[in-house]
C-alpha cells in the first residue's frame, strides 16, 4: 500500500488550467482517468488525510504509485480526451458500464454498392446506417418485411446476390415483389441507393412524408380507374402504417430525444436508455455497472452520455437528451455532444408533461434491471458456493458457513430502538425464519449494548432448546453446532424464540416484544419457557456457523462478549463496516479486506443489507404506530375490523366517546359486553393533545378516526 505523499507533485508544480489526469501504479498501469477544470484544486482534493477520503478514493490513492496530467484547452477537449483514455487503458477504478446484454440493431450498409438492410451485434462499422436497438431480433424481421412492400431494399446475403448476379434469376424476394432484384439489373445503382436512403429516412422518423404521397398516388390512380395499383398502393399505406403502430407514440410533438435513467445503491448502478424518434420510442438498451469510484448521480449521467455517444456522429445524436441530473459542468457535456452531431443539443431535464412521465417510465425499467441483475448474481448456484468458500477462506473457517445470521440495530435519534436478525442459508435469504425483537435491556441509544442484548437473548433461547431437547444436560456450553436441515422440505417446524417474531401475512401485535406481521401468530414472552406441543425443536434451536453483525469492532466485540458469557465458543464471529466495507473479527486489530470483485463480499454485503432493511422497516413501523395509537387499542378482544366498523358508523372518535352502549351495541358485530368495555376505555383515555394550524394558530378539532399522541 503506497502513501500519496511519496508521489504527491510539488506546490505550484500543478497547472491551474483545465485538463486529464492519470494514476498509475506501481506497474506503470493506469488505474484511473479524471478530468477537471482546474487540475490544481482537483489533484489536491486527492493527497488530504486519508482518513477524510471516500473509501473508494482512499483504495485508489494507496494503491497508485505515480500521477501524471495533460493541460487542454477547453473543459469540452478534457471531456473528450478522458473518454478517448478511458477506452484505451480501461483503468480499474473508473465506473464502466457493460451491457447486460448483446443489443440487434437494424442496419442499412450504405458503405456498399448495393445497399442492404440486415440485422447486426456487436461493434458499430463505419459506413453502416444503424438504428434501434431492440428488445429482439425477430421485432426488427417483422418491421422489415412490413417496409419492403414500400422499399424493396436488397436483404440478401453477398454470396446469393453473387449466385442471382451469376445465373441471371433473382431470389424469391424478387419474385414477389419485395426486392427491387438490383442483381439482375432491374433498377440501377442509382434507384436502389434512392430507395435504400428513403427506407432510412423513414426509419428515421420521416413518416408523414411518403404516407402522403402514397396516398395522393393511390387517389390518382383510382381517378384513372387503375384499381389494381390503387389497391396495391393502398396496402403499402397499411402495411407502413402498421409498422408504425409497432412503436408506440409516446410525445406526441414528434420529439427525436434520448431519454436516459439511473438506478443504483452503494455498490451498483443500473442505466436504462429509451430512444425517441419521431415522437415514438424507437428502441431501448441498458448498462449495470460496480460502482468502484466514489461518484454520484451526476457523475453517472455524464459517464453514460460518454459511453452512449462517444463513438456516435450525426443523427446518432439527438436532439435533445433527457437526464434524472445534470452533469457537474453541462455546458462542456452540451458542447461535447454538439461537435459529436454537427448541430445543437438540448441537454436537461425534464420538469413537466408527457417527457416527465416518459422519463418516470425509463426510471421504473432501471429500477427493474437492477433488481434482476442482482436476482440474477444472487440466484447462480456456482456464485454462491464460491461466495462461501471465500467467505471460509477469509475469516479461516474450516468448513463453508452454510448458514449466516446477521444482526442490526436501528433507531430515530436513541427512540424506537429495535433490531433484527436475518437468516441465509446456503447463500439465499430465509425470510421465514427471520426475527425482530425490542431494545429493553436499557433505555437510549448505545448500538453496542443493543447489540450485546439481542445476541445474549438470541443464543440464551438457543441454549434453551438444546437442554429441553436434552442434547446436554451437565456443562452450559453446547457440544457442537446442530445440523442445519437439508433442505426446506425435512427442516422441522420451529417455533419463535423469545421477543421475537413470525413474520408473515395477518399478523398481531402481542405484548411489547412480540411484534409480528401478521394476525393468527402471537410470539411467546421473552421468558416463558418453550412449548413442547410437538416435541420438535424450535427455530432457535438451529446455531448459524457465522454471526455478521452490522459495525464494526466495538459492534463484534459485544457480540463475542455476548457468546462468551453463554459459554458459546463454537461459532464464528464477524462484522461488516457499511462505511468501509471492510470485515472485522473479534481480537483483531486489522480489518480483513475482501477484494471488489470478491463473490464472497457481495454475499456478505446482501445479508447485511437485508438486516439493515429488515430493521429500520420494522423500526418505522412500530414509529408509525406509537404516532398513531387510538385508545380503542386499549380494548382487550377488539380487533382491527371492528374498530373501523366503530369509526365508520359514528365517524370520529369524538363522536363515537358521545355515544350510549346501546348506540354502540347497533354497529354490526359489536356485543353488548364489547360496547361497555369500549365505553370504559374511551371514558378512561386521557383527551388527545389538540391539532393545531401552524399557519393560523387555529386549534383544529378532532374529526378523523383517530387521535394523536
Amino acid at each position: 500500500m503506497a502513501d500519496p505523499s511519496s508521489y504527491r507533485p510539488k506546490p505550484g508544480q500543478i497547472p491551474d488550467s483545465p485538463g486529464v489526469y492519470r494514476f498509475r501504479d506501481e506497474h506503470r498501469r493506469v488505474i484511473y482517468v479524471g478530468k477537471a477544470k482546474n487540475l490544481r484544486q482537483r489533484l489536491a482534493n486527492y493527497f488530504q488525510d486519508l482518513a477524510a477520503l471516500h473509501p473508494r478514493t482512499r483504495t485508489m490513492v494507496t494503491t497508485a504509485a505515480s500521477v501524471e496530467w495533460t493541460v487542454v484547452s477547453t473543459e469540452v477537449e478534457a471531456l473528450q480526451l478522458e473518454y478517448s483514455w478511458i477506452k484505451e487503458f480501461d483503468p480499474r477504478f473508473n465506473v464502466k458500464y457493460r451491457d447486460d446484454k448483446s443489443y440487434p440493431y437494424l442496419a442499412v450498409t450504405l458503405n456498399e454498392e448495393f445497399p442492404r438492410v440486415q440485422v447486426m451485434r456487436g461493434a458499430k462499422k463505419k459506413g453502416v446506417r444503424y438504428f434501434g436497438p431492440y428488445g429482439h431480433a425477430w421485432a426488427i424481421r417483422e418491421t422489415v418485411d412490413l417496409m419492403l412492400r414500400v422499399f424493396p431494399v436488397r436483404t440478401c446475403s453477398a454470396g446469393v446476390f453473387k449466385n442471382a448476379a451469376r445465373t441471371g434469376r433473382p431470389c424469391l424476394l424478387g419474385y414477389i415483389g419485395k426486392c427491387s432484384a438490383p442483381c439482375v439489373g432491374r433498377v440501377t445503382p442509382e434507384e436502389h441507393r434512392e430507395l435504400a436512403d428513403d427506407f432510412c429516412d423513414f426509419m428515421a422518423g420521416r413518416t408523414g412524408t411518403y404516407i402522403r404521397r402514397l396516398e395522393k398516388d393511390m387517389m390518382a390512380a383510382a381517378e384513372e380507374m387503375e384499381y389494381e395499383r390503387a389497391a396495391r398502393l393502398r396496402d403499402d399505406v397499411e402495411a407502413l402504417k402498421r409498422a408504425m403502430e409497432k412503436s408506440a407514440v409516446v410525445l406526441a410533438d414528434a420529439t427525436d430525444a434520448d431519454l436516459i435513467a439511473v438506478a443504483e445503491d452503494e455498490l451498483e448502478a443500473a442505466v436504462q436508455i429509451f430512444h425517441v424518434r419521431g415522437g415514438r420510442v424507437r428502441g431501448q438498451r441498458g448498462w449495470v455497472t460496480d460502482k468502484v469510484e466514489n461518484v454520484d448521480t451526476p457523475g453517472l449521467v455524464e459517464h453514460a452520455l460518454q459511453q452512449l455517444y462517444g463513438e456516435e456522429t450525426g443523427d446518432s445524436v439527438p436532439k435533445e437528451v433527457l437526464v434524472p441530473a445534470l452533469p457537474e459542468d453541462p455546458d462542456a457535456v452540451s458542447q461535447w455532444l454538439a461537435g459529436r452531431r454537427g448541430s445543437q443539443v438540448s441537454l436537461r431535464i425534464p420538469q413537466r408533461g408527457d417527457k416527465k412521465d416518459l422519463m418516470a417510465t425509463v426510471q421504473r425499467n432501471a429500477l427493474q434491471a437492477l433488481g434482476l441483475h442482482k436476482t440474477k448474481r444472487a440466484s447462480d448456484l456456482t456464485t454462491r458456493s464460491r461466495a462461501l468458500e471465500e467467505i471460509a477462506e477469509a475469516l479461516g473457517l474450516d468448513t463453508a458457513p452454510l448458514r449466516i445470521e446477521c444482526f442490526d440495530i436501528s433507531h430515530l435519534q436513541g427512540d424506537d430502538v429495535v433490531a433484527s436478525m436475518v437468516v441465509f442459508e446456503d447463500g439465499l435469504a430465509r425470510k421465514s425464519e427471520y426475527r425482530r425483537f425490542q431494545i429493553k435491556g436499557f433505555e437510549g441509544q448505545d448500538d453496542v449494548r443493543s447489540m450485546h442484548e439481542v445476541i445474549g437473548r438470541r443464543f440464551k433461547r438457543y441454549l434453551q432448546e438444546k437442554e429441553r431437547t436434552g442434547e446436554w444436560e451437565e456443562t452450559p456450553a453446547p457440544t457442537g453446532p446442530v445440523p442445519a436441515p437439508q433442505d426446506a422440505a425435512t427442516a422441522p417446524a420451529i417455533a419463535p424464540g423469545p421477543d421475537a417474531t413470525v413474520p408473515g401475512p395477518d399478523a398481531t401485535v402481542s405484548g411489547p416484544d412480540a411484534i409480528a406481521p401478521g394476525p393468527g401468530t402471537i410470539a411467546p414472552d421473552l421468558d416463558a419457557e418453550p412449548r413442547e406441543d410437538d416435541g420438535r425443536p424450535k427455530r432457535f434451536a438451529y446455531p448459524p456457523q457465522l454471526v455478521v453483525v452490522d459495525g464494526g469492532q466495538p459492534q463484534v466485540a459485544a457480540a463475542k462478549r455476548a457468546l462468551d458469557e453463554l459459554g458459546i465458543d463454537d461459532i464464528a464471529v464477524c462484522g461488516l463496516a457499511k462505511r468501509l466495507e471492510e470485515v472485522w473479527l473479534p481480537d483483531d486489530d486489522d480489518p480483513v479486506v475482501l477484494p471488489r470483485s470478491s463473490e464472497g463480499l457481495y454475499l456478505l454485503q446482501r445479508v447485511r443489507d437485508e438486516a439493515h432493511r429488515f430493521a429500520i422497516t420494522y423500526q418505522r413501523a412500530k414509529r408509525a404506530k406509537r404516532i398513531r395509537s387510538s385508545p380503542l387499542d386499549a380494548v382487550a378482544g377488539l380487533g382491527e375490523t371492528r374498530k373501523q366498523a366503530l369509526i365508520k358508523h359514528f365517524g370520529s372518535v369524538k363522536k363515537l366517546k358521545q355515544a350510549t352502549i346501546d348506540e354502540i351495541c347497533e354497529v354490526p358485530g359489536i356485543g353488548r359486553r364489547t360496547a361497555e368495555s369500549v365505553a370504559v376505555a374511551l371514558a378512561s383515555a386521557a383527551p388527545a393533545t389538540p391539532a393545531v394550524n401552524t399557519a393560523t394558530g387555529e386549534i383544529i378539532e378532532e374529526d378523523d378516526g383517530g387521535s394523536t399522541t
